[in-house]
């Protein structure tokens, strides 16, 4: 469409005369404009649950690192697959924010229960046993959608699977970068940053 946009620059229509390019091209970019507004209204409303959960802006930002992580795999496997960003793989980014998520808030969540219920002060021990005592839950909610998924992965091609399969391979390869490198990536950004807003939270709750 761009080709065609910089060839028609160059042409002069009589009066009265213009050219408007539709069909799939104008229903795309129909789409792709309602599902930026869609994925800023997720993001918003991700936002407010977090914060609803938490109290505490600084949690909700350390649950929301857990979304570039997750792009992160989701951008290389279209890479690697089909090398297209289309309607189907926004749908897909959009999905994978609010499961990245999910990640963050069970090990976040463990680090204050054993802070508020458990005796432990803050400090990079008690982060490195609830980093190893989420571990196995979050690897099994993460893989078990992955191989969920396994089956549309191996049917590329195949008639009916055109728009499940770029949702497929996004979700894939964001759940298995945010998990991995979230078990990193989390522990060392909740110890650096988050001393300040888990005390509180943990002194607001003996209080009540």
């Amino acid at each position: 469409v761009k080709d065609i946009n910089k060839k028609l620059e160059k042409v002069v229509f009589p009066k009265n005369y213009f050219i408007e390019i539709g069909g799939q091209f104008e229903s795309e970019q129909r789409a792709s404009k309602l599902l930026l507004l869609l994925g800023v209204i997720s993001l918003i409303g991700i936002c407010i649950v977090l914060y609803w959960h938490f109290n505490s802006l600084m949690m909700c930002f350390q649950v929301l690192t857990a979304i570039p992580l997750a792009l992160i795999g989701s951008i290389v496997a279209i890479f690697i697959s089909e090398k297209i960003l289309s309607v189907a793989t926004m749908i897909a980014f959009i999905t994978l924010c609010g499961i990245a998520t999910r990640n963050g808030v069970m090990m976040i969540s463990h680090y204050l229960h054993l802070m508020k219920y458990e005796g432990h002060n803050f400090s990079k021990e008690t982060i490195i046993k609830g980093s190893q005592e989420r571990l196995i839950p979050v690897l099994m909610t993460a893989l078990t959608a992955v191989f969920a998924l396994m089956p549309i992965l191996f049917s590329k091609g195949e008639p009916g699977r055109e728009i499940l399969y770029p949702v497929a391979v996004v979700i894939t390869g964001g759940l298995l970068s945010s998990t991995f490198l979230d078990i990193f990536v989390t522990p060392v950004v909740f110890y650096r940053f988050a001393k300040k807003s888990t005390e509180k939270i943990v002194k607001k709750e003996s209080e009540s």
